[in-house]
């Protein structure tokens, strides 16, 4: 790192967008994360929308049952 930075140019919010959203990573469990990618591969579909696709069916079923 310098001793000192230079700030006198900068802008301050230049990167600030409102209403952005941070997607956070999701970690899986190796065995979880085998599972899943060898079911989406027969299904013939990526790991991202197989994933997606069970969470909004779990998601459904909540909703269902309250």
């Amino acid at each position: 790192m310098k001793n000192e930075y230079d700030f006198s140019n900068a802008e301050r919010g230049k990167f600030f967008r409102k209403g952005a959203r941070i997607v956070p990573p999701v970690h899986l469990e190796p065995d979880v994360l085998d599972h899943l990618a060898g079911l989406a591969s027969a299904r013939g579909v990526s790991l991202n929308e197989l994933v997606n696709t069970l969470l909004k069916e779990d998601i459904a079923r909540i909703e269902a049952a309250k």
